[in-house]
C-alpha cells in the first residue's frame, strides 16, 4: 500500500515534451549552435534528436548543472544547418513510440530533396497518420504507408511543396505543426485555420526563431523559403504542465497534502485541468512569474487537498486544452462527489492507448464506476474506493500508456490495497524520474 500525503517542493518537472520536440526541430534549421536547457531527455524527444543526427544535424547531450546524468533534465547543444542543410538519412528512422516526432517529421521531410522512411513500435504503428498525410498531399507531397498511408512505416520521396489554405477538421496540434513545418520550405504562403484552439508551441517558437509567420483569430501563416533569423544563443524550456498534472492531482486527493510546483509553463492553450479543478473547489494559487521562454508563459504552482465537487459535464472547447491530462483527470473526477460526464473527447482513442478503453478498465480496478462512452467516459465519483482483492486483485493494464501508469500510481494514494501496474517502463517515455520525484514528497 502507498499511503500518505505530499508535501514540499517541486523544484523543476521534466522540461516540456511538446516544446522540447519543437526547438531541436527548428534549432536544426536554425544557421547558428543554439542550447536548449532544462530540456527533457526522455524517450520520445531522444527519438526526435536522434533522427536529427542521422540527417547530419550535430548534436551534444550533457547534464543541467547539479543533476545526475541520468535525470530528466538535460542540455542539447544544437548546430544549426540553415532552413535546407539536412541531409538524407542512411537508414530508416526510427520514431520508437513517438507520435510527435513522426508526425512532425513527416511534415518536415515531405518537401526535402531526397527520399526518408520513418517508423515506430507497435503502437506508434497503430496511430492514424492519414490526417497529416493528406493535407501534405494537398500541398505535393509524395507519401506512401501501410494500408494506403494510413499507418506507419512510412516511406517520404522529398519534392517541392506549394503553400496551401487549410483548415483542420480534427484537434490536432500534430497536425497543424507538421504543415506549418513543410510551409518553412514551400512554394508561397500556407494558412492553417484552427477552429479548435488547439496547443500554439509551434507557432510562438516560429516567431521566437524569427520565422515569416503571423497570426490572426484562428488563423496563422507562414511564408515558405525564408531562412530562420534566430537572434538568441539558449532556448530555457519550461517544466511540462502535463507532468506536473500528476502531482497537482495527487496533492488533492491525497490528505494532508501541500505541494509547490516550480517553473511550470501555463500557456492556456494546455491548462483547462485547472479551469475544471478549480469548479470542483480545488485549492490551488498559480504565481506567474517574469520569466518568459520565447513567448511562453510561466507560473509557480501550489495545491493543498482539497474535498473535489462533481465536474458536471466536461466538453467543447474544454477537451483540447486538455487532452493529455484525461488520464490523471479521471482520477480526480473518482475521488470527487457525484457524476462527471467527459464526452466530444473521441481524439482519447488514437493516443498511446485507447484512453477512454483502459482509464474505464483501470477505473474498475479501484472499484470506481466508470462507463465507456462512444466519445467520453461517464465517472461516478466516491470517497471510497475497493481494491479488488485475491489473485488478480489490483491487477491494471496499462497498455503500454505513459501517462495511464503515473496516473495509477497517483491513485494508489486513495486506495485500500495495492495496485499493480503490468508495465511501468513506459512511464519512461516523458518522465524518466517519476518514481524518485513522488517519493521526495511523500510523507507517511
Amino acid at each position: 500500500m502507498r499511503h500518505g500525503s505530499l508535501y514540499g517542493t517541486v523544484r523543476q518537472t521534466p522540461g516540456d515534451k511538446s516544446m522540447t520536440h519543437r526547438a531541436l526541430i527548428l534549432s536544426a534549421l536554425s544557421e547558428k549552435k543554439v542550447r536548449i536547457s532544462n530540456a527533457l531527455y526522455s524517450e520520445d524527444c531522444k527519438r526526435t534528436a536522434d533522427a536529427l543526427c542521422a540527417m547530419g544535424i550535430e548534436i551534444q547531450q550533457q547534464s543541467m548543472p547539479g543533476c545526475p546524468t541520468d535525470e530528466f533534465l538535460g542540455i542539447f547543444d544544437v548546430q544549426g544547418k540553415g532552413l535546407n542543410g539536412l541531409a538524407e538519412p542512411e537508414n530508416i528512422i526510427d520514431c520508437g513510440n513517438s507520435g510527435t516526432t513522426m508526425r512532425l517529421l513527416t511534415g518536415l521531410l515531405s518537401g526535402r530533396s531526397f527520399v526518408s522512411k520513418l517508423t515506430g513500435d507497435a503502437s506508434l504503428r497503430r496511430r492514424p497518420m492519414r490526417r497529416v498525410i493528406d493535407p501534405l498531399q494537398e500541398m505535393g507531397a509524395d507519401i506512401d504507408g501501410r494500408k494506403g498511408g494510413a499507418f506507419a512505416p512510412l516511406g517520404i520521396r522529398g519534392k517541392p511543396l506549394a503553400g496551401m489554405e487549410y483548415t483542420l477538421p480534427v484537434a490536432s496540434a500534430q497536425v497543424k505543426s507538421a504543415l506549418l513545418l513543410a510551409g518553412l520550405t514551400a512554394k508561397g504562403t500556407t494558412v492553417i485555420t484552427d477552429p479548435f484552439g488547439t496547443r500554439d508551441h509551434t507557432e510562438r517558437m516560429l516567431q521566437y526563431f524569427g520565422a515569416k509567420f503571423s497570426s490572426e483569430g484562428e488563423a496563422c501563416s507562414i511564408e515558405g523559403g525564408y531562412p530562420l533569423q534566430f537572434e538568441w544563443k539558449e532556448i530555457a524550456i519550461p517544466g511540462d504542465f502535463s507532468s506536473a498534472a500528476f502531482f497537482i492531482v495527487g496533492a488533492l486527493i491525497a490528505k494532508g497534502s501541500e505541494i509547490t510546483i516550480n517553473n511550470v509553463g501555463v500557456n492556456p492553450t494546455r491548462t483547462g485541468l485547472l479551469d475544471v479543478l478549480e469548479k470542483m473547489g480545488a485549492d490551488i494559487k498559480i504565481v506567474p512569474n517574469d520569466k518568459k521562454d520565447f513567448y511562453e508563459p510561466v507560473a509557480d504552482i501550489t495545491v493543498r487537498f482539497s474535498e473535489l465537487k462533481r465536474a458536471g459535464v466536461v466538453e467543447g472547447a474544454l477537451i483540447p486544452r486538455m487532452i493529455d491530462e484525461f488520464p490523471i483527470f479521471c482520477i480526480a473526477a473518482a475521488a470527487a462527489e457525484g457524476e462527471t460526464l467527459i464526452r466530444g473527447a473521441k481524439e482519447l482513442r488514437v493516443k498511446e492507448s485507447d484512453r477512454i478503453t483502459t482509464m474505464v478498465k483501470a477505473l474498475s480496478v479501484l472499484g470506481v464506476d466508470a462507463e465507456e462512452l462512444p466519445d467520453g467516459i461517464k465517472i461516478m465519483g466516491t470517497k471510497e474506493w475497493k481494491t479488488q482483492r485475491g489473485r488478480d486483485g489490483g491487477k491494471c493494464a496499462t497498455q503500454g500508456d505513459h501517462r495511464v501508469a503515473m496516473a495509477m500510481k497517483i491513485a494508489q494514494f486513495r486506495t485500500d490495497g495495492t495496485i499493480h501496474l503490468d508495465d511501468e517502463t513506459c512511464i519512461n517515455t516523458s518522465f524518466p524520474s517519476f518514481q524518485a520525484t513522488l517519493d521526495s514528497l511523500l510523507v507517511r
